[in-house]
């Protein structure tokens, strides 16, 4: 079934909620990360490791060494360079059953929908309202689930908006003009995206196998200073 690394997601498929059959869907799955940046680096990482089939990454931006404390799928050496290039290079070396697509450029409203069109799931990797509402938008035409995921300073949250969910991701920001005009702060600790990150995958990971509670309909809101946890019920 997985060729000559068939032992790879051999701790993977011993999980009675993945087996052989979850396993399978995982390979079967068509998902874009939009953003490879704090974020996307760990979504990324997880998510080929993980064996998801089509993998696509877009990102316009290039590596800065202000991004090596929390971006750690990146090098000194890659400063100055293409994100998803050296994502695509790494990602490939880490799984080489996984087909990756990578998109050097900005998703836009022009590029949006025959993008998107393409993929199962779309996960949120992006540092900024206006990606957001585009994401939110294409995807409730497209029908597509959007795996959402913030963070800022010691804080993070995380949700799932998809046909099911009556509570859109333009419902918790309705002031769409309001929060376009804010500045949100850049500090973040280091971690604080790779366990945002990481619930993100792992909401991926449930759609796809389909077990589990995921996050639909709910707000996870994270605090890593007090290190609590809350789950808030959006419907």
């Amino acid at each position: 079934m997985f060729n000559k690394l068939e032992n790879r997601y051999i701790r993977q498929i011993g999980l009675p909620e993945i087996g052989e059959e979850g396993q399978r869907k995982l390979k079967e799955a068509k998902v874009l990360v939009v953003g490879v940046g704090g974020l996307g680096s760990s979504i990324v990482t997880y998510l080929t490791g993980a064996g998801v089939g089509t993998l696509g990454i877009i990102d316009s931006d290039v590596v800065s060494v202000t991004n090596l404390h929390r971006q750690v799928l990146y090098s000194e050496d890659e400063v100055g360079q293409s994100k998803v290039l050296c994502a695509k290079e790494k990602l490939s070396k880490l799984n080489s059953e996984v087909r990756l697509l990578a998109y050097d450029e900005m998703l836009t409203d022009n590029n949006a929908e025959k993008i998107i069109s393409q993929f199962d799931i779309v996960v949120d990797g992006t540092d900024n309202f206006a990606s957001r509402f585009l994401l939110c938008d294409v995807c409730e035409k497209l029908s597509k689930p959007f795996v959402y995921g913030a963070i800022q300073g010691f804080e993070g949250q995380v949700s799932v908006f998809d046909k099911d969910t009556k509570v859109r991701y333009r419902d918790l920001f309705p002031d769409e003009s309001g929060v376009r005009s804010m500045t949100v702060p850049k500090s973040t600790l280091g971690i604080v995206p790779a366990i945002i990150g990481c619930i993100e995958v792992d909401e991926v990971i449930k759609l796809i196998c389909g077990f589990g509670n995921t996050l639909k309909g709910k707000l996870l809101i994270m605090d890593i200073k007090p290190l609590q946890f809350n789950v808030v019920d959006l419907e």
